[in-house]
Parts: structure tokens; C-alpha cells; sequence
């Protein structure tokens, strides 16, 4: 398994419980975890999908920014409450998805035996190393940037999809 270039180890037909990291779990991994169940509805693959913050106490919602681009896209998360990355969660994940290189790290750091099943969400899976491997934070910025997030959320996650529906 290689966490640099994202190819795991696991097949795809063991991937049961998947986990995105951020660091509040209010914007980035919350459109992940949202946008994946959605995209995994119409394949009938069976996938328990969660997300959780290496920074947050738990228990906020998604920022509105958050709320209104995940509508754009036919995806209700405004129920959503924050919860912080804990050992039992990342334990039962079988892959987790971190934003950017200090989840990754946080999580490693604490946890060094998560390094075969933890990956940067856009270098999974992808044709080629990304110029900038991280997803970047649109807290407190335009909506615009939480589109342009979200963007780079989808086309990451629809990798996550093809590889997870791979026969």
C-alpha cells in the first residue's frame, strides 16, 4: 500500500465503513460524507459512510455556506452534527479520507497504525499526483469558494465511487 500515490492494499469488495477527516467537520468533510452517499445510492453498494473532525468537541452544524451549495446538489445536510476523530471511530473505519496533509498527520501521529488505510481524499485513487494534494478550507470565505470546494470534493469522491463499484 501506498499513502503517497493512494492506492490501498484493501480491495474495495472490504470496504464497509469509510470516514472523511477535516479539521471542524462543519464544511470539507461533511460535502464528502454527503456527497458519497449520494452518489453511492443508485449503485446499491452498501457502505456506512461518516465524517469527524481532528479540531472540533462535536455537536455543531454545517456552516449555512455548507447547507446551501449541498442543496445545489440534491443533498440535505443540514442535520448534520459535528463529532471529533476518536480511536473507537477510526478503528471501525476500513478507509478513511483526510482534506488535507495535517489530518493526515494528526491522525497518524496519534495513531500510527491507521497508515495502511489512511489517504489524502485527492490523491486516492488518482491518475496522477495533484500539484496541491490537499482540499482547501473554505471557512469564513465566499460562497463561491464553497463551490469551488465542493467541486473538488465531487470529482475527488467520484473516483471513491468508481473504485468502491469496481466488478
Amino acid at each position: 500500500m501506498d499513502p503517497v500515490s493512494g492506492t490501498p492494499a484493501l480491495s474495495p469488495g472490504r470496504v464497509h465503513k469509510i470516514l472523511f477527516v477535516c479539521t471542524g467537520n462543519s464544511c470539507r468533510s461533511v460535502m464528502a460524507e454527503g456527497l458519497l452517499k449520494h452518489l453511492l445510492k443508485p449503485t446499491g453498494r452498501s457502505v456506512q459512510v461518516l465524517s469527524a473532525g481532528v479540531g472540533t468537541a462535536g455537536g455543531m452544524g454545517p456552516t449555512p455556506e455548507t447547507v446551501e451549495v449541498m442543496e445545489r446538489e440534491g443533498v440535505d445536510v443540514s442535520l448534520h452534527l459535528s463529532q471529533p476523530v476518536t480511536p473507537a471511530l477510526l478503528r471501525s473505519a476500513d478507509l478513511i479520507l483526510a482534506m488535507d496533509e495535517s489530518h493526515r498527520e494528526t491522525i497518524l501521529l496519534r495513531h500510527p497504525e491507521m497508515a495502511g488505510k489512511t489517504f489524502l481524499l485527492k490523491v486516492f485513487q488518482a491518475p496522477a499526483p495533484p500539484d496541491n494534494p490537499g482540499v482547501p478550507d473554505p471557512i469564513g470565505r465566499s460562497l463561491e469558494v464553497y463551490e469551488q470546494c465542493l467541486l473538488t470534493i465531487k470529482e475527488a469522491v467520484q473516483r471513491v465511487v468508481q473504485w468502491l463499484t469496481r466488478r
